[in-house]
């Protein structure tokens, strides 16, 4: 039997998924509608690419100043200590602390590089036609997508000791500027690995029959 005259993807089976309700429909027209919930349906996410570009450059101009300016100014008996995310980690390494400073490593630099680099990869891998296998760079896509939400965990530090640790003039933190551009890079990943369409990376078995 010939495999090739097998129908391997939905897209050629003419089937496109509903992405509100995520119903399978068959594609008949242009303007086709869900039959389930009646929203628009189509092959793929409009200017998926484009978007998923867009967000990803500016993760990577906010990732600068998040990293460059303090994300947490501590004051204690009045002289404030402003700290960024590197010289945090460098103080917990310090004080011997080694654990902590290498979950803040990860979860702080490591972890959105690697979102960052893995959004560019799939980007380049669609526009290029590689024929890397689908399921490896699908399983790089739901990493970066799992991952999304996980690099607020800086976030949520900072906003609880703001809240915990505060003893008027004796001992103080307050976030600082560094923290927004922190949420806003991590925000901006996240947006992207949504405008990213996973379908993406199999339209190249389409050119494969």
């Amino acid at each position: 039997m010939n495999t090739n005259s097998q129908v391997k993807t939905a897209r050629q089976a003419g089937l496109g998924q509903c992405l509100k309700c995520h119903k399978l429909n068959v594609i008949t027209h242009k303007d086709q509608r869900c039959s389930c919930c009646q929203a628009k349906v189509s092959l793929r996410k409009y200017r998926s690419l484009e978007y998923t570009l867009a967000w990803t450059i500016a993760a990577i101009i906010a990732f600068f100043p998040a990293n460059l300016y303090p994300i947490m100014i501590f004051t204690s008996l009045g002289t404030p200590e402003a700290s960024t995310i590197l010289s945090g980690i460098k103080t917990f390494i310090q004080l011997g602390m080694y654990p902590v400073a290498l979950v803040v490593f990860i979860a702080s630099f490591i972890v959105p590089l690697g979102k960052m680099l893995g959004l560019i990869i799939l980007i380049i891998t669609v526009k290029t036609g590689s024929k890397v296998d689908p399921k490896h760079r699908t399983q790089l896509y739901h990493l970066v997508e799992f991952l999304g939400p996980w690099s607020m965990l800086d976030v949520f530090v900072v906003a609880l000791m703001a809240a915990v640790v505060n003893l008027g003039f004796i001992t103080s933190i307050e976030a600082g500027p560094g923290i927004s551009y922190f949420a806003l890079m991590v925000i901006f990943t996240m947006f992207a690995a949504e405008s990213f369409d996973p379908r993406l990376l199999w339209d190249n078995l389409d050119n494969d029959d």
